[in-house]
């Protein structure tokens, strides 16, 4: 197995968001994640969150999370079960996941969401493998 050190993992994950760019778009659904970012969208979109412009932390120790408040209201009701994080035109799918309540690739109050509610993301760590 590659081994990477701090400096290597940190770079990695500062390319992230240098990658995606600003304002980009977190949107959840009712669906389960697609098998890849190339795939359509899981049915039943319910909240679309505009990320701040510098939405990451500076990474350490090989981990970065959410930086700023992640919230929006949901537009429709249902049970959050993926994610997928978008450029900011929504066009280009950029990373994808599980969404669940303490759980997850990205962790949500509640995941039982009715439209009009506000929805507030939690935790969001991205870790570089063998951080």
């Amino acid at each position: 197995m590659l081994q990477f050190g701090v400096a290597a993992r940190n770079a990695w994950l500062a390319s992230i968001e240098a990658a995606i760019g600003a304002l980009p778009l977190l949107q959840l659904f009712a669906g389960s994640e697609p098998s890849d970012c190339s795939q359509p969208d899981p049915a039943g979109l319910l909240a679309t969150i505009i990320l701040p412009s510098d939405w990451l932390t500076a990474p350490a120790g090989g981990t970065v999370g959410q930086l700023g408040t992640w919230s929006a209201n949901a537009i429709a009701n249902g049970v959050a079960a993926s994610f997928r994080i978008k450029d900011s035109t929504g066009t280009v799918v950029h990373m994808q996941g599980s969404v669940g309540q303490g759980t997850g690739d990205l962790s949500l109050q509640a995941t039982n969401l009715l439209a009009g509610q506000l929805v507030t993301i939690s935790v969001f760590n991205l870790t570089a493998g063998n951080a």
